[in-house]
């Protein structure tokens, strides 16, 4: 499969499922599209006819808010009805909420949203899947301004303590919150340094560049002493020019005409 023109699908679908829903978060669901096509179509063991296999391994959504990427990327997978997700996202009685809830849908494997529990959560994961003895390897998507939290820290500090080596965090580093840029809320630079510091294993990429990307997660599965803590450098907004590098389509659905304009510039892209 060409991730490249998935990509832009992907991206097609969370404009289109926003728009339908009048709310939502494009912003940080398309600086996400690559990382997490690479991640489900190169890197992790999963089955979309066997959502619960034992030994899958795990992905969980910490910066909740972004959970259309991750539908997005589920239903062209075929977890579950891709026009469903476009026509019932955040539509009161449906499993597709704003954030993620864990069993509402297949593939969906922890509750997040409240930023910082994902990733304890995905640390208690980690140890849990070692002490059980299974292979799976668990990977965290986190946000910047999510870094603010003092939870994350914490999850960090005992990630290292216990020397996960089957953890993998990402980070999404578009560089802007819902209330401006991250560096002028609360720089919490240098991330690489802290994390190193913390006793991780880290890596920097460019979170949009599909084969950087495949090498530095596909090294990042595989190694083994310890957690493995990746930044991946995104824009705001990719794909569309009106969102892009700029927090005020953090938390704000385009209308119909902003949808057209943004689909106009996918296909042309």
């Amino acid at each position: 499969m060409d991730l490249r023109q998935e990509a832009k699908e992907v991206r097609k679908d969370i404009l289109v499922a926003l728009t339908r829903a009048g709310s939502g978060h494009p912003g940080g669901s398309l600086s996400a599209v690559e990382i997490l096509l690479v991640l489900y179509h190169r890197v992790m063991r999963h089955d979309p006819k066997n959502p619960w296999w034992p030994e899958r391994d795990r992905f969980v959504l910490s910066k909740g808010h972004a959970v259309p990427v991750l539908y997005a990327v589920l239903a062209r997978l075929g977890y579950f009805s891709r026009e469903e997700f476009l026509n019932k996202l955040r539509k009161p009685g449906t499993p597709f909420q704003g954030h993620p809830h864990y069993r509402s849908l297949p593939g969906i494997e922890a509750s997040t949203g409240s930023l910082g529990q994902g990733f304890s959560v995905a640390v208690g994961m980690a140890l849990g899947l070692r002490l059980d003895g299974k292979p799976s390897q668990v990977f965290v998507l986190l946000g910047d301004g999510e870094l603010q939290e003092g939870q994350v820290w914490e999850a960090a500090a005992s990630a290292a303590h216990y020397r996960l080596g089957n953890l993998v965090a990402i980070l999404d580093q578009n560089e802007y919150q819902i209330e401006g840029a991250c560096r002028d809320i609360m720089n919490m630079e240098p991330v690489l340094e802290k994390f190193k510091a913390f006793g991780w294993e880290v890596a920097d990429v460019d979170g949009h560049d599909i084969d950087a990307l495949t090498e530095v997660l596909t090294w990042a599965r595989a190694y083994d002493k310890g957690p493995v803590f990746v930044r991946a450098r995104t824009v705001k907004g990719k794909g569309v020019s009106f969102m892009e590098g700029t927090h005020k389509w953090h938390g704000v659905a385009p209308n119909e005409e902003e949808l057209a304009r943004a689909l106009r510039e996918l296909e042309d892209a």
